[in-house]
């Protein structure tokens, strides 16, 4: 089954100057089953930056709406082209450039990338997969040899990015104003036989989706909060019905705990700020929603309300998957009723110490406590006993425990200032950085890593990062 021509527009890539690789993703070319080896580095770097066009391509930008911060508009690939689907198996992926030149959706944009940007995605998104967020990937970020002008000039790039596919929350917004039932059904039947194939024989399809939908963000959002990950730009636009991550622009990880915590230089509101997160994720479902009543029920007041009982039931769900999640982290399998309580004590401790999110869970796993002054703290102690009398009556050894927490809490995450120190560097010609950081950051949860200290540090006062772009 094919996408309906309505979601989208055939379009060819802007040819560029003088395009060289910068970075290959080979685990990633392995996994796929690409094989690569009759290459020519050049003809590579031709094939991904949309120079070369393999034969019998049709490629397309597609078309789709959204609500970006709140606000309705219409949207589309502004500066994306997909080059075709690659089948593996019964898995299917969108191969898709990133910065190939302009769209007919590219609301007079250029259609370019910088190399920042461009790397960035690369870094976050392998840094995810390797964390076991689900994710797109990104297979290669290729120089274009071209400039391009944002508040300065940067060098230009094109980033080859992976996906289940790209259909989004916003693709179904884009359905229902073209009015007409027929085609938003189509959408459905195309992202359910793509996706969600248990459900083709489903006689409530569109509810059990919205269902299937439900669980699948919820498991999401959950996972970010797991690692302190801020997408930063949780428009509709950028809720990939994939179930992964998409669209990392001002994304950024937490050092210090703070649940209001925004680093995107946009979200003035802090409307996608850490603890909003799972808020807006239900939000945007009930925008999804909206889209599929007509096929929830042809009575409106029926579709209405079944809609209304799968969205509210986001919130308990969510929470529930919240608590297991927070139980791995401090090393519970378990369940007892005081758990909450205990987990918001230690949340409430580290907000007031301003305690590393990251390493105050990972170091919990370790026998002794470190010589830090947060760990010294009367009112970490207090919780501190509080938690070794609840792992006793978990009934198992603190070794155990250590497993449990070693797997869910990672040792290593792409630290915000580190990615700003690598990405200037590579600004600057210099890429041996940044293939280094993505080495090291391929192993997030090994405690035996030999890495220095820097890469698990928290930032000094003046490495901090506090706002991130877009980049676009």
């Amino acid at each position: 089954m094919n996408l309906p021509s309505e979601f989208h527009s055939y379009v060819k890539p802007k040819k560029v100057i003088s395009p060289k690789l910068a970075i290959f993703n080979d685990d990633l070319c392995s996994e796929l089953g690409f094989d690569f080896s009759s290459f020519k580095p050049e003809d590579i770097s031709n094939l991904l930056s949309g120079n070369t066009i393999p034969e019998g391509s049709s490629l397309i930008a597609q078309a789709y709406a959204g609500h970006q911060f709140g606000h309705f508009t219409i949207l589309g690939d502004g500066r994306a082209i997909l080059l075709g689907e690659h089948v593996l198996g019964d898995k299917r992926f969108d191969i898709q450039f990133k910065g190939s030149g302009p769209t007919p959706y590219s609301r007079n944009g250029d259609g370019l990338a910088a190399i920042g940007p461009m790397l960035r995605e690369y870094i976050v998104s392998e840094a995810m997969h390797y964390l076991n967020i689900p994710t797109c990937r990104s297979l290669a970020v290729v120089e274009t040899g071209e400039e391009v002008i944002r508040e300065q000039k940067y060098p230009g790039a094109i980033l080859t990015r992976i996906s289940k596919s790209h259909i989004r929350v916003g693709t179904f917004q884009f359905a229902v104003i073209q009015e007409d039932k027929d085609l938003v059904n189509k959408l459905l039947n195309y992202t359910i036989e793509r996706h969600f194939p248990n459900l083709i024989e489903s006689k409530s399809k569109a509810l059990d989706f919205l269902y299937a939908i439900i669980e699948q963000q919820a498991d999401l959002v959950t996972n970010w909060m797991r690692i302190g990950f801020i997408h930063g730009v949780m428009n509709t636009d950028n809720v990939a019905l994939s179930g992964e991550t998409i669209d990392y622009g001002p994304c950024a990880f937490m050092d210090h705990y703070d649940p209001l915590t925004v680093f995107s230089s946009i979200d003035h509101q802090g409307r996608y700020s850490f603890v909003n997160q799972p808020i807006i994720t239900q939000w945007n479902l009930a925008r999804l929603a909206e889209t599929i009543l007509p096929l929830i029920s042809d009575k409106q007041e029926n579709a209405l309300k079944l809609a209304e009982e799968a969205i509210n039931m986001f919130a308990d769900l969510y929470q529930s998957k919240w608590l297991d999640m927070m139980r791995l982290k401090i090393g519970l399998l378990t369940k007892e009723n005081e758990d909450k309580d205990l987990i918001s004590e230690l949340l409430d401790v580290m907000q007031k110490h301003k305690a590393d999110f990251t390493n105050t869970f990972r170091l919990l796993s370790e026998n002794t406590l470190p010589d830090d002054e947060f760990f010294k703290a009367e009112e970490f102690l207090s919780w501190y006993k509080k938690w070794k009398v609840r792992l006793e009556k978990d009934l198992k050894s603190f070794e155990n425990a250590r497993t449990i927490m070693e797997t869910n809490n990672p040792k290593i995450i792409p630290r915000n200032h580190l990615v700003e120190r690598a990405l200037k560097k590579a600004e600057e010609g210099d890429l041996e950085t940044i293939k280094e950081y993505i080495q090291i950051l391929k192993n997030p949860y090994d405690s035996q890593i030999n890495i220095a200290d820097e890469y698990f540090m928290p930032p000094n006062d003046n490495e901090k990062v506090l706002q991130t772009f877009c980049g676009t």
